[in-house]
C-alpha cells in the first residue's frame, strides 16, 4: 500500500498530468477514423494496436507471442473512513512467451518473461484506512521483474512443470471470476493467505517450482515448493531476483475439480479448489512474545455457472470462499466471501457484466486483545471491531474486445478493524479502465 498522506494537500504527479492526454489518444484510436491497416477494424481486433501490419501474426507463427495491457483505477472516498479524497492508480504489464518447439525444436517448452510497472496512490491507505485495498492495482509503485520462468508439458499435456522466478499465485489459490470486481480481496486471491505466510501473488515474484497433474479429465492436483523471502518485495530488489533474505519455503497442495473443462463436456463450467499450505519459515508470534516456526492454513474456493445461453455466452455464475488460519501466526484467522457475476446485461450487451460481492476478514483475537491491553483508552477488547467487511457492486462495459470500462461502488464496514480503532464506515466510488495492447 502507498504511504498515508493526511496533510490535505495533494499535488498532481507528472504521470497524472499526462493521463487525460493518454485517454484522448485512446479514444481517437477507437474512433471510426482509425486506419484499418493499423487496427484492422476496431470491432474485430482483440488488441488496441492490432496486427502491426501482419508483423504480430508472423511473430506468433514463429513462436513469439508479445503481450501487454494497462489498468487504471480512479476512486474517491465520499463518506466515512479517515477523510474524503480521491486517488489514481495504474498498472502497465509487458511480456513475451516463447514457444521453444517452434524456435528450437524443444517440444512442450515455453519461456515466460514479464515486466510490471505500477504508479499512483491508494485510496484505502490515504483516505479510508482499511485492510482490503479498494484498488487492486494500487501498491508497490515501481517497475519490477514479475516473471522469468520455463514451463514444460509432459505425458500428453497431463503433467505441467514450471521452474523459475514467478508469482506463486499464478498457479494456486486464484479465482478468475473475482476479477469482475475491483477490490483486491476479490481479484484474485484471498488476502488471508499472504497475511498468514510467505504466500505471494502477482506482481511479486519468488523462485519456485510448480507442478500440475491432470488426474482425470476434469480433476487436477497442484503442488510445488516456493521461496519465502519477503525482501524480494522491496523496491531496491525489483530487478535483483537473487537478493539475500530467504527464511524458508512455502509448500502448497491444491486439488481442483473443474466441471465443464473437458472436451465436449455438456456440464456448466465451474471450479472447486480445496487447498492447504505449510510455511517452514519462523515468524513473530501474533499477539504474544516469541516466534512460531510452523505456519499453515487451509482454503476452499468455488465458482459455478448456474445459467448459460450457449448461443451468446450470457449466463449467471456464483462464487464463494472460506479460509482458516491459526491464531499463533495469522493476522486474518477467518475469511468468508461470496458473490455473483451476470454476463450479458441489456439487449445487445452480451459481454457486459454485473457483479456483486461480499467479503469478511476476521482480525486475529490475540491481536485485538494485545491492542486493547496496550492502550486503556480503547475501551477494552469488546470495543474493538472483530473484522472488516466489504460489499462491492460493479458494472463492466465491454465496448471493444480490447477495451473494458467498469463503474464500481464499495461500502467498507469497520475500516479501522486492522488498525485496532473504531472508524466510520466508508463509501468509495470509482472507475476501472482495462486496455489490451
Amino acid at each position: 500500500m502507498a504511504r498515508s498522506r493526511r496533510d490535505g494537500v495533494r499535488r498532481p504527479r507528472a504521470w497524472a498530468r499526462t493521463c487525460p492526454a493518454a485517454l484522448v489518444a485512446i479514444v481517437a484510436l477507437a474512433s471510426p477514423d482509425t486506419r484499418a491497416d493499423d487496427l484492422q477494424t476496431s470491432t474485430e481486433s482483440s488488441t488496441l494496436t492490432g496486427d502491426w501490419g501482419g508483423a504480430r501474426s508472423r511473430y506468433a507463427k514463429a513462436g513469439v507471442n508479445l503481450r501487454g495491457d494497462y489498468v487504471s483505477e480512479t476512486f474517491a472516498n465520499v463518506s466515512g473512513g479517515l477523510q474524503r479524497g480521491s486517488t489514481y492508480a495504474q498498472q502497465v504489464r509487458l511480456g513475451a512467451d516463447f514457444d521453444m518447439a517452434l524456435l528450437a525444436g524443444w517440444s512442450g517448452t515455453t519461456l515466460h518473461f514479464t515486466i510490471n510497472d505500477r504508479r499512483g496512490e491508494s485510496v484505502s491507505a490515504d483516505y479510508i484506512g482499511n485492510r482490503m485495498p479498494v484498488q487492486e492495482a494500487a501498491g508497490g509503485s515501481y517497475t519490477r521483474l514479475s516473471e522469468a520462468s520455463v514451463e514444460q508439458k509432459l505425458l500428453g499435456d497431463k503433467l505441467n512443470l514450471r521452474l523459475g522466478f514467478f508469482a506463486m499465485g499464478n498457479d494456486l489459490g486464484g479465482m478468475a471470476v473475482g476479477c469482475q470486481l475491483v477490490n483486491a480481496a476479490f481479484c484474485a486471491h484471498p488476502l488471508s493467505m499472504s497475511g498468514n505466510s510467505g504466500w505471494y501473488n502477482y506482481p511479486n515474484a519468488r523462485w519456485g517450482a510448480a507442478v500440475r497433474y491432470q488426474l482425470q479429465p476434469e480433476l487436477y492436483l497442484r503442488s510445488g515448493v516456493y521461496q519465502d523471502n519477503s525482501k524480494l518485495g522491496n523496491k531496491e530488489n525489483a530487478f535483483r531476483p537473487f537478493a539475500a533474505g530467504t527464511t524458508g519455503v512455502v509448500l502448497p497442495l491444491e486439488l481442483e475439480y473443474a466441471p465443464g473443462s473437458a472436451p465436449n463436456s455438456a456440464a456448466l463450467p465451474g471450479h472447486y479448489k480445496l487447498g492447504a499450505l505449510y510455511d517452514t519459515a519462523q515468524a513473530k508470534r501474533q499477539g504474544e512474545a516469541g516466534t512460531v516456526g510452523e505456519r499453515y492454513g487451509v482454503y476452499l474456493l468455488a465458482d459455478q455457472m448456474i445459467v448459460r445461453d450457449g448461443a451468446t455466452g450470457r449466463g449467471l455464475a456464483l462464487f464463494g470462499q472460506i479460509t482458516a488460519n491459526p491464531q499463533a501466526s495469522a493476522q486474518i484467522t477467518r475469511w468468508y466471501a461470496a458473490g455473483l457475476v451476470k454476463t450479458g446485461t441489456f439487449a445487445g450487451r452480451d459481454r457486459d457484466t454485473v457483479a456483486l460481492g461480499v467479503v469478511r476478514a476476521q482480525v486475529n483475537p490475540r491481536l485485538r486483545a494485545s491492542a486493547a491491553a496496550a492502550d486503556p483508552d480503547i475501551g477494552g477488547y469488546a470495543a474493538l471491531p472483530a473484522g472488516e467487511t466489504v460489499v462491492e457492486l460493479s458494472y463492466g462495459w465491454q465496448p471493444l474486445r480490447w477495451l473494458g470500462v467498469r463503474a464500481d461502488v464499495q461500502y467498507i464496514i469497520d475500516p479501522g478493524a486492522f488498525s485496532y480503532r473504531s472508524t466510520q464506515n466508508a463509501l468509495a466510488i470509482g472507475t476501472q479502465l482495462k486496455i489490451t495492447f
